[in-house]
């Protein structure tokens, strides 16, 4: 039995150490290159109350190429006993004699946690509210990082746009704390900056970062440009919303301003902040980055069952 993550359940980033990150990473390249079926017979169910493309089907192709079976509901809140009123628990106690891992997203942070709390088998949170976690989404994105730059220290790197609602953000941060002098740029407008929760763990950590509502004056010092769509679900009223539409918008001069070698993230979809004439780009990676998450979660999924 492969031993390179020791947690059962995948709640939050911050649960990976450098050394189980370094295996899951080599476990995706070996998987990329010689796809394998070590989980024949097994089954992985899927809860998405929330929409979903990449993070769905990825799991569930993940889960098909490693040879297990998917079963899946791709609209719980409509499409299963949710909508009769059952809790979460009891649909994990449920669903806990009928697979062998679950993977869930839920609008409502802490849902994901509820359901550890009475599983038999793995939880992978998919995605937990607007102020929770994407623990694979981090996965990927550090993956993306390691197969697109070469290392995982001495980067810069800016989380722009939607700050406070975007949970990709507030896994990656984390991520990033493992590794040495690595600088994060917040770039958001005020009403949209990272919590103080993650500030503070990043001061913890020691992690240097600055906050800037200046995207132009950044983009040529980084590494990483990692841009994030303004949410609209995560706001109370469509006027909010339109308040931060729009408000960064990566084009294909911006994307010329970059230092040579530098990478353009998305965990998409993407709406209006980045143009289809960046798509050229050699700094453009968020296609390569979707494709990524496929291998990941094929190691991560290889690692809980096998």
């Amino acid at each position: 039995m492969l031993q390179y993550v020791s947690m059962k359940h995948i709640l939050d980033s911050q649960s990976f150490d450098r050394a189980e990150l370094a295996a899951l990473f080599d476990a995706a390249d070996r998987l990329m290159a010689e796809p394998a079926s070590p989980l024949k017979g097994k089954v992985m169910a899927t809860m998405f109350y929330e929409p979903s493309t990449r993070t769905r089907l990825s799991f569930e192709a993940a889960m098909l190429r490693l040879g297990g079976e998917v079963i899946s509901t791709e609209n719980a809140s409509e499409f299963s006993s949710a909508a009769k009123g059952e809790t979460i628990e009891d649909t994990t106690r449920v669903i806990s004699r009928y697979a062998d891992v679950l993977v869930i997203r839920h609008p409502v942070e802490g849902t994901v946690a509820k359901a550890v709390s009475v599983a038999t088998i793995p939880v992978i949170n998919a995605g937990d509210g607007g102020g929770g976690q994407h623990p694979t989404q981090s996965l990927l994105d550090l993956y993306t990082i390691h197969r697109e730059i070469g290392r995982l220290d001495n980067l810069k790197v800016a989380m722009v746009g939607d700050l406070k609602y975007g949970r990709t953000i507030r896994s990656l941060a984390p991520m990033l704390s493992k590794y040495k002098n690595n600088t994060i740029h917040f770039v958001s407008p005020v009403g949209l900056r990272a919590d103080d929760n993650l500030k503070k763990y990043l001061n913890k950590k020691r992690v240097k970062y600055t906050e800037t509502e200046n995207l132009a004056a950044v983009v040529p010092k980084v590494d990483v440009l990692y841009q994030t769509r303004i949410q609209r679900e995560r706001f109370s009223s469509n006027d909010e919303y339109l308040k931060y539409k729009g408000v960064y918008v990566i084009d294909r001069a911006m994307a010329n301003s970059m230092k040579k070698g530098a990478i353009i993230m998305h965990p998409l979809p993407r709406v209006d902040e980045i143009l289809p004439e960046v798509d050229s780009s050699p700094h453009a990676k968020y296609f390569e980055q979707a494709g990524y998450g496929l291998y990941v979660r094929m190691a991560l999924l290889e690692s809980l069952l096998s």
